[in-house]
């Protein structure tokens, strides 16, 4: 496992997206560079091998790409969080605000077993209110979230105030846009 890989080199940043005055942080560039893919999951194979989680879930749809080596890896159970009507079974569902109105996200109710401890894993942690609905989602099925993660992650919107209380761990820190 490489320890000191320049993840900042392999994430194309794009100004202007998806509108005037975002400086959006693409993870595909890591996915089409496999030092850079091999390097976030060694990283998170050796965060979480010992972690005493039972449980990996992941929102969707870049969330995925990085849980789904990882739960191989450790041998975990992958339990996928999705926008509400693409799950096909009996769902819980939750309400979630973002910047730009509200949306809802949902789990298969099967898939939640009472005190599940849960890793949950996103690509880019922001403003934190996918995750908090997320967090909400898992507790109705009685489980825990006991950390999150996600390889990038923008601390100046302030997600350490709506995860609080929470372990967030990411590869790679942005302090401004």
């Amino acid at each position: 496992m490489q320890n000191n890989y320049n993840l900042d080199l392999a994430i194309r940043k794009i100004p202007d997206f998806p509108r005037p005055g975002i400086l959006f942080y693409d993870i595909t560039s890591i996915l089409v560079n496999p030092e850079a893919f091999r390097y976030c999951i060694d990283k998170m194979i050796s965060y979480y091998k010992n972690s005493g989680i039972d449980s990996i879930a992941a929102i969707e749809s870049r969330g995925f790409l990085f849980a789904s080596p990882l739960a191989i890896a450790l041998k975990l159970p992958l339990v996928i969080i999705r926008k509400k009507g693409k799950l096909p079974g009996d769902t819980y569902s939750e309400d979630i605000s973002l910047e730009y109105g509200v949306d809802t996200i949902e789990v298969h109710k099967e898939d939640i077993k009472k005190g599940m401890t849960f890793l949950l894993i996103d690509d880019l942690i922001a403003t934190g209110g996918t995750l908090k609905g997320a967090i909400n989602l898992l507790s109705k099925g009685e489980a825990r979230v006991k950390e999150i993660f996600g390889v990038i992650g923008l601390p100046f919107l302030h997600y350490d105030t709506v995860l609080k209380g929470y372990k967030v761990t990411t590869l790679i820190d942005y302090h401004s846009e």
